[in-house]
């Protein structure tokens, strides 16, 4: 059994949370809950949960102030929830820096009980087992570009870098944004994110890299230099006019479950890049890209998948690989040099 403690002001949230966990008798156990930080200290202490569900806005101490005191004294894996506001958006990009690994909306009108639950008994399952440890803290800053690494991607303005990750790839991405370059080619993304969050990630993304990073707006042109990510509960695909890339931001169903889905967006890169495209596939569950990828591979393009031992979850990564779709399978922090030098070849 995963024992799980939730932490919310909420008695309603907390009753809900409870109730609807205990009876998907999926091996989830709630062990404790808690109003506030104070009640959860040394529940915590005693009980040592798996997993803890934290709610972000609290009374007394909020719950940025209390994860930061879990990842000093005591580490675990630490599921946030939050209300879907800017305000909230901006606090869960300061969760994942912390050390949050994932960050959950809270119901509300096109987000029901029902399909939360289902998310996070998944997320829970899936970072149960996560070894987490104490975060140190990285002075943010744009980073200085070597002459070796520009004069390497010269001839990358066609070139197409497409993205996917999930839980865990928040911090996978700032990882490979903090050592891009300036030059680097168009860059689109897909991170599993909220509606909402992904503008506060993006502006988190521009603000340490040399690479401008957006949230993609439909019909932004895709060109080097640029990074686009899909707006968090919208599909993106990529398109071409002649020698031009853009995007295409659009509604629809869900897809593998998703949406944002990279399926959608790897698809699209093998229909209008093809063999000028590298692929990427980060952390994350579920199998959502895997196809793609395959389908990019099948086009020509070159696709990487982040190792299982620098991983959050070894999901998508995982079935990636299963599926053929992958070229080469490497650690985190060979990932961005290598996606550039394989841009960089004709």
């Amino acid at each position: 059994m995963i024992r799980v403690m939730i932490v919310d002001d909420s008695a309603v949230v907390r009753e809900v949370f409870s109730k609807e966990l205990s009876k998907a008798g999926t091996g989830i156990e709630i062990i404790a809950t808690a109003s506030d930080p104070f009640v959860a200290r040394d529940k915590i202490v005693n009980l040592q949960p798996d997993v803890l569900i934290l709610d972000i806005e609290m009374p007394r101490m909020d719950g940025i102030s209390f994860l930061k005191r879990i990842m000093t004294h005591l580490p675990m894996p630490v599921i946030m929830v939050s209300s879907l506001t800017p305000k909230g958006s901006d606090l869960a990009m300061e969760a994942y820096d912390i050390g949050a690994v994932d960050v959950m909306c809270k119901p509300n009108a096109s987000y029901d009980v029902g399909d939360m639950t289902s998310e996070l008994v998944e997320k829970i399952h899936a970072v149960s087992k996560v070894k987490i440890v104490k975060r140190i803290k990285r002075s943010i800053e744009k980073k200085t570009v070597s002459p070796k690494v520009e004069m390497s991607l010269s001839k990358t303005t066609h070139k197409i870098i497409a993205i996917g990750s999930s839980t865990g790839g928040t911090e996978a991405l700032k990882e490979i944004f903090e050592v891009l370059p300036a030059n680097s080619p168009g860059i689109v993304i897909v991170q599993h994110m909220p509606e909402h969050f992904t503008k506060s990630f993006a502006d988190r993304l521009n603000s340490i890299s040399e690479v401008d990073v957006f949230e993609a707006k439909n019909g932004q042109e895709v060109t080097p230099h640029t990074a686009l990510i899909a707006p968090g509960g919208m599909h993106m695909r990529l398109k071409r006019s002649g020698a031009r890339y853009y995007v295409e931001v659009l509604d629809g169903p869900l897809v593998s479950r998703h949406r944002p889905s990279v399926d959608v967006l790897f698809r699209s890169v093998a229909k209008y890049a093809g063999k000028n495209a590298v692929g990427v596939m980060l952390t994350g569950m579920g199998n959502d890209g895997a196809a793609g990828m395959k389908t990019m591979k099948d086009a020509g393009a070159v696709n990487i998948a982040q190792d299982e031992d620098s991983c959050v979850v070894y999901g998508m990564p995982k079935e990636a690989v299963t599926a053929g779709a992958v070229d080469y399978v490497i650690p985190l922090e060979s990932i961005a040099a290598k996606a550039l030098y394989l841009s960089a070849k004709d």
